[in-house]
């Protein structure tokens, strides 16, 4: 019988998550250091440099090629997993945010009263450029790496 307490002791998914934190921790430091934001908001914003969803699953996928070896169908997986996660980060997602700031722009044209068209701040960052999910990578890459070693 297993343990739910297992999912500590799991290599690949704490590398994974360590890589990720990494990321959203650069981010929060980059924000706060560029535009002086030191909310801890900025630490969970998606969007930005490094992509952190890419961190996360580089590091996931050759935490597995590593240990399982990358002839496996487990590495397979998770490499397939990987390049959709990094297509849908600088391609969707990078569309979608697109398309948010444009929605954004004609809703700020006021009403004829006077008062705005929406009253709430739509997030038009939500996707990556093909260089922040390529920092992302190499991020997770690295993570991978060091958790092989220890």
């Amino acid at each position: 019988m297993h343990s739910v307490a297992e999912i500590f002791s799991n290599n690949a998914l704490l590398c994974a998550f360590v890589a990720w934190a990494a990321a959203q921790a650069i981010k929060g430091l980059t924000a706060g250091i560029r535009f002086h934001d030191w909310s801890v908001k900025a630490f969970f914003d998606s969007g930005g440099m490094p992509s952190s969803h890419t961190s996360a699953v580089v590091a996931l996928a050759m935490r597995i090629g590593f240990s399982e070896g990358f002839s496996t169908p487990l590495f397979a997986v998770s490499g397939v997993f990987a390049m959709v996660v990094m297509y849908d980060a600088a391609g969707v997602r990078r569309e979608a945010g697109k398309q948010g700031k444009i929605i954004k722009e004609l809703l700020s044209i006021n009403r004829p009263d006077g008062k705005p068209l929406l009253s709430e701040d739509l997030k038009e960052r939500i996707g990556h450029t093909p260089l922040e999910v390529i920092m992302g990578a190499l991020l997770g890459l690295f993570f991978a790496l060091l958790f092989s070693l220890l």
